[in-house]
Parts: structure tokens; sequence; C-alpha cells
């Protein structure tokens, strides 16, 4: 099966074009706007982990490794279109045009956290592994059946392939030719527990054979591949063709979450080996030097204004007046049932008489 998937790239690990790029979708324009995008998304994943070590925000998601995977793929959309996304995939969310300072507000567990700006089609993170694959494959169906050429995309990672959901959702999109891109990124590990031991097939673009899609299995650490697969497949959706599924192979370097300690089930150095050879950022750099069109003033440039963005999105989430408990218990259904009213008296009761 590997054989029939074979992994797509457009740029190698040392940053040369081993493809013929295609120049009117690939300008100098859209490399820029990659580097960008990629630095931007990678500085606020840094900025997040040290929030969450100094107790600013809560358990946080890291995704540094995946960001041409994730800026890829969202760069490829237009603002019509809807995404799906899990938890770790705000850096996409980010490219797509999420507010910072939202995405800071959910980290710190605020229902404000998963409304997307207005006019985004952004569903709110999906923590339940794999359930957004049929709500997307459903938004689709309905932007079809409006006569729209608006597509979705959902994001999901390697453990999600395992999950009913994921087969359910790659089903009725091929039987109702849904408008939708599923896009994996395979980072090898659903949180400990290596792919090896989760299914038998040697890749997960080959699960495309069992709906009658097209399946695409390409380098997640190449920005440019990512973002040229992507366009094909909603180029598809565009057109009519159905849904397509998508394998980026990535890796993330740090830990499932904050809460996670990968040294006990994960070899450390792999992370730093591939760190070193297959970066993400690193590669594009390395092809941008090649190509002529790398200036050390912009990139300096950028490094400051996303610093600075970031900076005043913190700021902005820190200023936000304090959570009205109510919202918790209010808010579950219509009407609270009589378990609810208890949880909220008794929760109500417990803060007034200030228990610890």
């Amino acid at each position: 099966m590997e054989e029939q998937f074979p992994m797509i790239q457009w740029i190698d690990e040392k940053g040369n074009l081993v493809q013929e790029m295609d120049q009117e979708l690939i300008t100098e324009d859209v490399i820029r706007n990659m580097y960008r995008n990629m630095v931007r998304i990678r500085t606020f994943d840094r900025k997040a982990i040290s929030l969450q070590r100094q107790g600013r925000i809560g358990t946080y998601a890291p995704f540094e490794g995946q960001e041409a995977a994730q800026v890829g793929s969202a760069m490829s959309l237009r603002k019509t279109d809807w995404l799906f996304p899990t938890y770790r995939d705000h850096g996409a969310t980010m490219t797509f045009g999420h507010s910072l300072k939202t995405i800071l507000t959910y980290w710190n567990g605020r229902n404000e956290g998963c409304v997307p700006p207005e006019g985004l089609h952004i569903f709110p993170p999906s923590v339940p592994i794999a359930t957004h694959l049929p709500h997307a494959a459903g938004a689709a169906y309905a932007e079809k059946r409006k006569g729209t050429d608006n597509i979705a995309v959902a994001y999901f990672g390697d453990g999600a392939t395992s999950e009913g959901d994921f087969h359910e959702g790659l089903n009725v999109a091929s039987v109702l030719k849904s408008p939708v891109v599923f896009f994996n990124q395979n980072n090898n590990y659903a949180i400990s527990v290596p792919i090896h031991k989760q299914m038998n097939s040697k890749t997960i673009a080959q699960k495309s054979v069992s709906y009658d899609i097209p399946g695409v299995r390409v380098d997640g650490n190449d920005i440019i591949a990512v973002y040229t697969e992507m366009n094909r497949a909603i180029d598809r959706a565009r057109n009519g063709e159905g849904p397509t599924l998508i394998e980026a192979v990535t890796w993330r370097y740090g830990a499932h979450t904050t809460a996670d300690d990968p040294t006990k089930y994960r070899e450390q150095q792999e992370s730093e080996d591939r760190r070193a050879s297959k970066d993400p950022v690193a590669r594009l750099e390395l092809y941008m030097k090649q190509a002529g069109i790398w200036d050390e003033e912009w990139v300096t440039g950028i490094k400051e204004e996303v610093a600075q963005e970031i900076d005043l999105a913190i700021e902005d989430m820190e200023n936000i007046p304090p959570a009205d408990v109510n919202v918790i218990f209010d808010y579950v259904f219509e009407s609270p049932t009589w378990t609810i009213e208890k949880q909220k008296k008794d929760y109500v009761a417990h803060m007034e008489r200030g228990d610890q």
C-alpha cells in the first residue's frame, strides 16, 4: 500500500525543489505568507506553553512540528468555507483568521473562547476524538444543497482513524459526494499509543479505498506539498467531485498536552533528530534562501511584529472580567434539570462558605 500511496514531496529536507512548482499557485508572496504564518503560530505555541507553566492559562495542547501541515492546509481555504478543528489545530484556525485573544480565552477555560469572529465558520475545537467528522460532512452537504461552492475541512489525528465516527463521516460524505476534505495529521502517536499498535494498515491514505474516494499521502513537513495537494482536493470538492482524504505525515516535538510526559512512552532523541533534519520552518527557510527570496531584515521584522501581536492578545485575554459561574449550569439544557439545579445550589453554597 505504501507503493500505491507514495509520499508526495515538493521540497526535500535540504530545501531543494524536487518537482516543478506551479508558479501561478506558488508565488513569492504566497511563500512569504507561508513563512510568516508558520513563524506566527510557532511563536504563539511556545508562548502558550510558557503561560500554562506560569498558571496563566489551563492545560494546553502544543503543536510545534506540525506548522507546515496546519498553515499549508488553512491557507488554501476561502473565508466562506468551514473549518472543523480538534483541540490541537489552533495554528490552522489562526491562519484562517481566528482571533488570538479568543483562542487564548478558550485555553483559559472560558465559553467565549468557542466563538469565532463574525463571518467565519469555525466550529468549537473537538475534544472528543473524531466526533466532528460527520459534522463536517453534513455542513459540506448543506452547502451543496444550498447551491454554493463552499467546502468544509475536518482536521484530525492518526488516533481518530480508530474511531467509528471517522468511518461514518467518510462513508456519508462518499455517498452524498459532500464537498469536504478530511485532513489527517499523522504524527505517529495517539497520546501514548504508537500508530503500529492501533492499526494494521500501512498508511492512513489507503483507508480511502473503502469509500471509493481519493486518498493522498503527503510530506506534512513540506508546506509546498501540503498547499498544492490541499488546493487540488478543494478544487475537486468545489467542482462537485466529492470528498478527499489527505494524510499529512508529520511529527509533534512536544507532549500531547502540558499534562502529559512523553518521556514515559517515546524516545525523545528521535524528536531532536527530526527537529535537526526535518523541521518544517527550517525547510522553507532553506528553500527561500536557495530561491533568492530570503530577506533577513524582513524576517526580523515579522518576528517582532508577531511577538507584539501575541503579547497584546495575552493582555486583552487577561483583562477579561471574571467569568459568571451561572454560565456553567444555565446553558447545559434549554431548561435546567433538577440534577443541574441541585449541583448549582450546592456549588453556590460551597463558594459562600469558602470551602477548599
